[in-house]
């Protein structure tokens, strides 16, 4: 379950008014206003294209907007206070490209030096990521995923405050996933505000406090998953198995309600009905209990939610 974050407005670490990023005629960010409160997850999603990428290089200062205001900490990117600010800044691109003749741990005490971090918090980082045990191979050695922790170890170097990940589970196994989210869980817990990207949906559904939704360089909708697929209405689906015998009767129980049922299978009823009648179709079916052999309750999923918001805000 997401923490539930403060999203006082005085309390926000992320502040962007009216953005827009133009290349010639293409609008990569075109009018995104947007906040993030400190101390909360917060994922950004879209389809390729979305201007989620561009927003991130706004974000770290590393590409200039065209219009509009970013402030990280109450200090403008485009300020002469951002250059120290951004030592307090964590990012992890989504392509990781390192140098393959060094060694794991020549590579982080470079970027330490880089970032004007102790060198000697390198090993133990390296550690936290799970990498002690080849912090003296060369990283032409290493997997995708054991680039990925390095880039994580980087991001982590000088104990940022807010971390920026951009597709940060790439490459890893289904045990390093859930080994990486323990760790951001942990971060948070200290105060960091944390704000990733990723293509893989179910992965962050449950993982994000809030999240914003991307789509042609505009925010599309911004909220928790269920206050977003409270805002579209989208349908919960409850698959009925029934007793032998019994569909019938539990079609004829249905009948009068304002929901869509569908047969599946030799015995199953699928039930489409809006959020706010699970608990009215679920009192039907706990009524008629030696009818029902199982069911299953699947609410709209954020890919779901992500396809509804591209039609418009939600």
């Amino acid at each position: 379950m997401a923490h539930t974050a403060s999203r006082d407005a005085a309390d926000a670490i992320v502040e962007v008014r009216a953005l827009h990023r133009h290349y010639g005629a293409v609008r990569a960010v075109d009018g995104v206003d947007l906040e993030i409160a400190r101390g909360e997850m917060f994922g950004l999603i879209g389809h390729n294209g979305a201007g989620k990428t561009t927003l991130f290089r706004m974000l770290l200062g590393l590409v200039a907007p065209s219009a509009g205001e970013i402030a990280i900490d109450g200090v403008s990117v485009t300020g002469d206070g951002f250059r120290a600010l951004r030592r307090r800044l964590g990012y992890l691109p989504e392509n990781v490209v390192f140098y393959d003749n060094l060694t794991g741990l020549e590579t982080l005490r470079f970027f330490a030096r880089l970032k004007r971090a102790e060198t000697r918090t390198c090993l133990p980082l390296l550690e936290r990521v799970g990498l002690a045990h080849a912090a003296g191979r060369r990283i032409r050695e290493y997997s995708k995923g054991m680039r990925q922790r390095l880039g994580l170890a980087q991001a982590l170097l000088g104990e940022p405050r807010l971390l920026f990940l951009d597709e940060p589970t790439s490459g890893l196994d289904p045990a390093g996933i859930r080994d990486f989210y323990a760790m951001l869980r942990e971060l948070q817990a200290t105060g960091v505000t944390i704000v990733l990207t990723s293509h893989v949906l179910a992965e962050i559904q449950q993982r994000v406090d809030r999240l914003a939704i991307m789509a042609a360089g505009r925010v599309r909708a911004v909220g928790t998953v269920a206050s977003l697929r409270a805002a579209r209405q989208l349908p919960a689906v409850i698959t009925v198995e029934a007793a032998a015998g019994a569909r019938e009767r539990l079609r004829a129980a249905l009948a009068g309600l304002p929901v869509t049922v569908h047969e599946g299978g030799a015995t199953a009823l699928a039930i489409e009905c809006r959020p706010d009648l699970r608990l009215h179709v679920l009192g039907v079916l706990a009524g008629m209990a030696d009818a029902v052999g199982d069911f299953t309750l699947q609410e709209a999923t954020l890919e779901d939610v992500l396809f509804a918001a591209d039609g418009g805000p939600l």
